[in-house]
């Protein structure tokens, strides 16, 4: 059976019975991920009241994918945002750079790929030898690498061990194809960046620089986060500066700033011990 053929159907995650929906997000998942990848994600911001779809993965069915998208955004609560994460992020973007969504309202782009052969460097300048199985210390057993590469997060190693993701598919070559399209700088609408400070799939400075790029875009990066920003240890986090963005995003199509942080200071000429 050809791996088109077993391309899963859209998982979808309402909000609270009684609350209206604040919004939709469509995830997009990376290479080799199933939907169920993004259970925890999509149970989070459901809880805050976005619906939340997640689709297939692109680098198996495009076509396909882009029908479950264009689906989902008819007629859902808006604003509408797509998630991409890895190759779904550069899908998103593709598809709202070529103006084939023109109802999307923002997008969220986390883990951005670099072109292949281009990962985080290590003190020395040299490309981490996470972003290879092969070149692991850990070669005997490229999964735990690629769990390495992936996450720290014991719960989300433990799930997609069983049989949610395609082994190795995190190492197929980001297609050129792709990175040509998901052009960020004829994208007009806003753009929130999230990116593991230790991501070893996915260079930070080269996600930064594109990202940044666009017209209107910010960017976070999660420190100890390695690729699976959305599902790494600082899940919480990911999520509360995703659902801060969209809070500004419905407010405000500028996002202007809803919370002011203020930091303390000694009123003049207090003593200092």
């Amino acid at each position: 059976m050809s791996e088109t053929a077993t391309q899963p159907s859209v998982l979808s995650f309402n909000e609270p019975e009684g609350l209206k929906a604040r919004g939709t997000l469509i995830v997009i998942p990376g290479r080799g991920e199933q939907p169920a990848v993004y259970n925890r994600f999509g149970q989070r911001l459901a809880g805050d009241a976005y619906r939340v779809y997640v689709v297939g993965d692109p680098t198996v069915d495009a076509e396909l994918v882009r029908e479950q998208i264009e689906h989902a955004v008819d007629g859902t609560p808006t604003p509408v945002v797509l998630v991409g994460s890895d190759t779904g992020a550069l899908f998103a973007a593709a598809l709202v750079a070529e103006e084939r969504l023109a109802d999307v309202a923002g997008l969220i782009l986390a883990g951005l790929p670099s072109p292949s052969g281009e990962s985080n460097s290590d003190s020395s300048g040299e490309p981490s030898s996470e972003s290879d199985p092969e070149s692991n210390g850990s070669a005997a057993d490229p999964w735990e690498s690629e769990l390495d590469a992936r996450t720290t997060c014991p719960t989300h190693r433990g799930r997609i061990s069983d049989q949610l993701v395609t082994r190795g598919a995190l190492y197929r070559e980001v297609p050129a194809e792709l990175l040509e399209r998901a052009s960020l700088t004829q994208i007009e609408q806003p753009i929130l960046g999230l990116h593991g400070q230790e991501d070893p799939i996915s260079s930070l400075e080269r996600a930064r620089e594109s990202i940044l790029a666009a017209p209107r875009a910010e960017f976070v990066s999660i420190a100890g986060a390695r690729h699976d920003v959305l599902n790494d240890q600082t899940h919480r986090t990911v999520a509360a500066t995703t659902v801060l963005w969209l809070e500004r995003l419905r407010a405000d199509n500028d996002l202007a700033l809803i919370a002011h942080a203020e930091l303390h200071a000694e009123p003049a000429g207090a003593n200092v011990a």
